[in-house]
């Protein structure tokens, strides 16, 4: 009894209408809701970026890639860049992985802003890539003052860069957090399309040339590369140090009075085959070929000149070194140069560290006109001729002058300027042998490349000898020398084009020397004589005409009692005399 009238004591206050609605909304929207994912099994569901907010990500990626890249390179590093975009787009429910993905593909975004912003500042500043021999060698050089004193020199534009930097980081956070839960339909097509995608960025990332170009492999490469130089750069000095001491042990004399000039052309990725002036069909050398013609005798082209090597360091090294660069008693060119009274200059197209701090830092001046390495390069090689000018021009009693040429290092578009290729116009005799052997139209137009390359290279050549004749005095000496490091498989005997190891279009190089008047007439059918490349130190000595003890002569192709010996290839060659 006393329950009932408790009961009907209790008074419930009225429920405002608009509440009782939104209770039958929110029950309502809970139904709906429910029997659209019972009824939609097809969708996943869970949290993912919007599409406009991902193409925004893909838009500021693609400026910091346009920043501090060009060309094909840009396809590239958008490919590596899309996983992010589609990690970004797939729906997820755990909180712990929303939450992952959101860091991880902040620092994803990032990595390829800092790459665009460090390139873009490099090449502003100092027209260099980070890989570059200027750029590895200023880092591995430098020490914590110089850095100290170089912020506080340029403060303002790395300020300005770091400001800039942090709105980008800002924008980016926002944009890989903004999470909704929406529903993705299981079309087929956005099914076949993304694993399309996939495909091509997991081929992208298994390819190691595409691969190293990720910001993350590429600057954690980097920092190894430049650690590796700090650390050898001490033993370099010390064998620069070691190689001149010997020398001036060697005691070299010169063997001649008077003002001397050498010039050593030393080229790149030349085939002597490819040459007109070794009887190519096409005219590749026809200004060489007319300094030919006008220098009668003074010019010695040797028909059967090869290297032992079929990439550039080992082959430049056995060049410098006698042949025998691995030996401590064994000279380097430049050192004897330098301990014989010869002032030596170093001009080069080249950006190799390895070549400029165990060859290049011996010469009295160094003058690097190219300072992006690798095949990605467009500096031309006529970039040099002021630079050979110059040093023929100087006051130097004695001249010792390298020119290190790209030649026809591959890229072979890349080697000569743009629009200048005379052999993609039609079909002519090496066009036409190429398809008959069932050469693939890729080899084809890199043949047409390679020779465009080499009738570029060709004008700057004889300019090179046409400088060094100008300079020719009434009484002296002067000198010019051609040859290039290795020569180049383009669809000789594979249906390949670049280095080879394993054909002998690896090795097949020119050598031409070319000797003013008053100097010596060379032996009677020097010209046929087989010719080695590890050999050439020895014939440019006698060249520079410097003498020392023990000197072998039967190494010098110029001399009397040339010794020819077959070099040891890694493949069986036919004929050294053809």
């Amino acid at each position: 009894m006393q329950q009932e009238v408790l009961e009907s004591e209790l008074v419930i206050p009225p429920v405002p209408e608009e509440y009782s609605a939104a209770v039958v909304n929110f029950h309502e929207l809970s139904v709906l809701s429910q029997t659209s994912i019972t009824s939609d099994s097809s969708a996943l569901r869970g949290k993912h970026v919007p599409w406009p907010w991902l193409c925004t990500l893909a838009a500021i990626a693609l400026f910091f890639i346009l920043l501090g890249h060009s060309g094909r390179r840009v396809a590239q590093l958008l490919v590596l860049m899309v996983p992010v975009l589609i990690w970004l787009a797939w729906p997820m429910r755990s909180p712990v992985w929303i939450k992952a993905r959101h860091f991880l593909a902040f620092i994803w975004v990032m990595l390829f802003a800092l790459d665009g912003a460090i390139r873009a500042y490099l090449m502003e500043l100092y027209e260099s890539s980070p890989e570059g021999a200027m750029v590895l060698g200023a880092i591995a050089n430098t020490n914590w003052r110089e850095s100290s004193e170089y912020l506080s020199m340029h403060w303002h534009s790395v300020a300005l860069i770091c400001c800039g930097l942090a709105l980008v980081a800002l924008l980016v956070w926002h944009i890989t957090g903004r999470n909704v839960f929406r529903g993705v339909r299981k079309d087929k097509r956005l099914v076949v399309f993304t694993l399309i995608v996939v495909l091509v960025c997991v081929v992208a990332y298994l390819s190691k040339p595409w691969r190293r170009l990720h910001p993350a492999v590429f600057w954690t490469q980097w920092v190894h590369s430049a650690n590796n130089l700090k650390a050898s750069l001490a033993d370099q000095h010390v064998e620069r140090a070691r190689l001149l001491g010997l020398a001036i042990q060697a005691k070299p004399v010169l063997t001649s009075a008077g003002p001397s000039t050498v010039v050593l052309a030393l080229s790149e990725s030349i085939n002597r085959d490819n040459l007109s002036l070794y009887g190519y069909l096409r005219q590749t050398t026809p200004q060489l070929q007319e300094q030919q013609r006008n220098s009668g005798d003074q010019m010695t082209v040797f028909r059967n000149a090869w290297s032992v090597d079929s990439s550039t360091l080992p082959a430049v090294r056995n060049l410098f070194g006698f042949g025998a660069p691995s030996s401590t008693q064994s000279h380097h060119l430049i050192a004897l140069a330098r301990a014989s009274g010869y002032k030596v200059w170093w001009i080069s197209n080249h950006d190799d560290v390895g070549i400029e701090q165990q060859h290049a830092r011996l010469a009295d001046i160094v003058q690097m006109v190219n300072r992006s390495p690798g095949r990605s390069s467009v500096s031309l090689d006529g970039e040099m001729l002021d630079e050979l000018k110059s040093a023929l021009d100087a006051p130097s009693e004695r001249k010792f002058i390298v020119v290190h040429m790209l030649g026809a290092h591959p890229h072979y578009s890349l080697r000569y300027p743009k629009g200048q290729n005379p052999f993609d116009d039609e079909v002519d005799a090496i066009e036409a042998s190429l398809k008959s052997k069932g050469t693939s139209l890729w080899v084809r137009r890199q043949r047409q490349e390679y020779d465009a390359a080499l009738l570029y290279h060709d004008h700057i050549v004889a300019e090179m000898l046409r400088l060094t004749k100008s300079v020719t005095p009434p009484k002296g000496k002067v000198a010019w020398m051609y040859l290039s490091d290795h020569g180049q498989e383009v669809g000789h005997v594979r249906n390949h084009a670049g280095h080879s190891s394993s054909t002998e279009a690896g090795y097949r190089i020119p050598a031409i020397i070319w000797q003013a008047p008053s100097s010596e007439s060379p032996p009677e059918g020097v010209s046929e004589r087989p010719f080695r490349s590890d050999w050439a130190a020895w014939t440019v000595a006698d060249l520079l005409d410097i003498h020392w003890t023990p000197q072998p002569l039967e190494r010098n192709v110029l001399s009397n009692p040339y010794q020819w010996e077959e070099p040891r290839l890694p493949m069986a060659v036919n004929s050294f005399t053809k």
